[in-house]
C-alpha cells in the first residue's frame, strides 16, 4: 500500500501526544566524521551551514511535529469508527429501528456510508463482534481505512526524522528496506534486508535499522493481512509499550506460563576474578558498570553494604542482564525473563531480587540504590515499582544502562532515576521510544545518550562498551551521575554476591 503524507491537517480535539521536548535530556549526534556506506567518506568537508535562528526547529523537530498530528488524526478516526460500528450494533439502535425502522434504515445507511467510502473514514470497521469481522475481512482483502493511512504516514515521518541524527538511515540500501515497509511491499522488503545483510552482515544490518525497529515492526503489523496483531502497531503509534507480538499478536500473559518462577537467592562465593575487581570497587559509575560485567549474566547478583561518609550505612544492588544463550535457563536471567521484564513489573527476577533482600537482612527504612545493565535495569525499575519494595526501604536512585525503561515509572515520587544509553544500542528502543518517538521522559529524570565508536550489536550493548565510554570521551558525564550519587562515598563494608534461580 502506498501512502502519501495527508495535506492539511487540522490538530484533534483530543490529542494523545506532545512533541518531544529535551527535558532531562543530554545526547550527541553521530559525527560527521564517521564513514558510512552510501555517504562520503571521513574527511569530505562539507560548506559551512548558515546556525538555525534562535528559538527556529530543526527539519527532524518539524518532522516530529507532523507525524504528532498525523498520528492523533489517525487515532481519531479509529476511535470514529469504533463509535459508529458500536452504535450500529447496539440494542438501544436495535429498539429504535424496530419503533422507527424508516429513521433506523436512514442511520444505518448514513453510517455506512462514513464507514465504507473512501471520501469518508474508508473501511473502518472495527471494535465489538461486527467490527472484527469486518475488520478482518478488510485485511485480508486489503481494504485499508483512512486511519490506518494516516498511521503508515506518520510513521514514514518519524522514520525520516530518526534519519537526521542517524545518516546511516538515509543510505540507498536502508532507504530501500524503509520504503518498502512503508509501501507495505513485503517481497520488496525481504529483497531490502537480503541485500543489506549481504553488503553490511547482520550485526551492522541491525545496528543500522535499530533506530527505527519499532517503527518497522509496527509497519509490518499495520499493513499486513493478520488483523491480531494491529494492536502492536496502534500502541507504538500512540506512544506506549506494546503488550503483544509485532508478528502473531500474542498476549503478553503468555510469558507469565513461560517465566511463573517465585524467584530463589542464595549466597555465593565469588571466584578469583570476580574476587579482585570487586576488590577494586568505588562508588563511580564506571566501576558500578565494570563490576556488573565481572558478575556475568549466569545468575549472580551483588548486594554491597557501604558505610558512608555521613555515618550511615546503605545498600547497592547491581544487577547484571540477559543471557543470550537459550531462550530460558534456570535463572531469572535468560530471554524470557527480558520479554517478561519489559513488558511486567512482578517477574521471577524481582520477586527472587526481594528474597536476596530479606535474606541478606537490609532493614527496614535503609537506604538502597539499585544499579542494572539491559535487564538488570529493567528489573531495578520493576522493583522501584513494587509498593512493597517501595514502603520498606528508601530507594533514592535508579541507574539503568542500556536498558528500555521509559514505560515504567517508581512508586515513590523522590526516586532519582538516571538512563545511560549508548543510540547505537538495540535494547533501549525496544519500549518503543527510540530517537523517533515524539514521547519523552519525565522531567525529572536525567538521560544521558550518546554516540560512540562501538557501532555494532552486540558490542554496543556491552556492560565494556559503556563503561569505556564513560572512562574516555563522556568522562563529564561519569562525573555528573558520580556528583548525583555522593552520598554513598564511604568505606565498602561487605560485598555478598548471590545466586538467583527461578526455583
Amino acid at each position: 500500500m502506498t501512502s502519501q503524507v495527508a495535506e492539511n491537517t487540522a490538530p484533534p480535539a483530543r490529542p494523545t501526544h506532545q512533541v518531544r521536548q529535551r527535558t532531562g535530556r543530554q545526547e550527541e549526534t553521530e559525527p560527521q566524521g564517521h564513514e558510512r556506506e552510501g555517504h562520503e567518506p571521513a574527511g569530505h568537508a562539507p560548506g559551512p551551514e548558515a546556525p538555525p535562528a534562535p528559538g527556529a526547529r530543526t527539519d527532524a523537530e518539524l518532522l516530529i511535529a507532523a507525524s504528532v498530528l498525523l498520528a492523533d488524526a489517525a487515532l481519531t478516526a479509529r476511535q470514529a469508527g469504533a463509535e459508529l460500528t458500536g452504535l450500529l450494533g447496539s440494542p438501544r439502535f436495535a429498539l429504535e429501528a424496530v419503533r422507527r425502522p424508516g429513521w433506523a434504515l436512514g442511520a444505518a445507511l448514513s453510517c455506512a456510508r462514513a464507514l465504507m467510502r473512501p471520501s469518508g473514514l474508508g473501511f473502518a470497521a472495527n471494535g465489538g463482534l461486527l467490527g472484527e469481522v469486518a475488520r478482518a475481512a478488510g485485511n485480508l482483502t486489503y481494504r485499508r481505512p483512512a486511519s490506518t493511512a494516516m498511521a503508515v504516514d506518520a510513521f514514514a515521518l518519524r522514520i525520516k526524522a530518526a534519519a537526521d541524527s542517524h545518516p546511516n538511515l538515509d543510505s540507498p540500501l536502508a532507504r530501500r528496506l524503509t520504503d518498502a515497509m512503508v509501501a507495505g511491499e513485503r517481497l520488496e522488503a525481504l529483497r531490502a534486508v537480503h541485500a543489506l545483510t549481504e553488503r553490511l552482515g547482520v550485526t551492522r544490518a541491525l545496528t543500522t535499522v535499530s533506530p527505527v525497529i519499532m517503527e518497522l515492526f509496527a509497519l509490518s503489523g499495520l499493513l499486513d493481512e493478520n488483523p491480531v496483531n494491529d494492536d502492536f502497531s496502534w500502541v507504538t503509534l500512540a506512544g506506549g509499550v506494546p503488550t503483544t507480538d509485532p508478528f502473531l499478536g500474542l498476549p503478553s500473559s503468555v510469558l507469565k506460563f513461560l517465566n511463573p518462577g517465585p524467584g530463589r537467592a542464595e549466597r555465593a562465593d565469588p571466584d578469583p576474578i570476580l574476587a579482585k575487581v570487586l576488590a577494586g570497587s568505588a562508588n563511580d559509575i564506571v566501576s558500578y558498570v565494570g563490576d556488573i560485567g565481572a558478575l556475568g549474566n549466569h545468575g549472580l547478583v551483588l548486594l554491597r553494604r557501604v558505610h558512608c561518609a555521613d555515618g550511615a550505612v546503605r545498600h547497592v544492588l547491581l544487577l547484571p542482564g540477559t543471557s543470550f544463550g537459550l531462550l530460558s535457563n534456570s535463572t531469572p536471567q535468560d530471554l524470557v525473563g527480558a520479554f517478561d521484564g519489559l513488558l511486567h513489573s512482578d517477574t521471577t527476577y524481582t520477586r527472587a531480587a526481594k528474597k536476596l533482600l530479606r535474606r541478606a537482612g537490609v532493614p527496614a527504612g535503609s537506604e538502597v540504590m539499585f544499579i542494572g545493565h539491559s535487564l538488570g535495569g529493567m528489573t531495578a525499575m520493576n522493583l522501584a515499582m513494587d509498593v512493597e519494595v517501595a514502603s520498606e526501604y528508601r530507594i533514592t536512585h535508579v541507574i539503568a544502562v542500556g536498558s528500555p525503561i521509559d514505560g515504567k515509572r517508581p512508586a515513590d515520587h523522590t526516586t532519582r532515576v538516571i538512563s545511560l544509553l549508548n543510540k547505537h544500542d538495540v535494547i533501549p528502543a525496544l519500549d518503543g521510544r527510540g530517537p523517533a518517538s515524539p514521547n519523552d521522559i519525565p522531567a525529572s529524570w536525567l538521560e544521558l545518550a550518546w554516540l560512540d565508536e562501538s557501532y555494532d550489536y552486540p558490542l554496543s550493548h556491552a556492560p565494556q562498551a559503556y563503561s569505556d565510554t564513560l572512562r574516555g570521551e563522556q568522562s563529564a558525564y561519569r562525573e555528573q551521575v558520580n556528583e548525583l550519587i555522593r552520598v554513598y562515598d564511604g568505606t565498602v563494608v561487605a560485598n555478598q554476591p548471590y545466586m538467583l534461580r527461578d526455583r
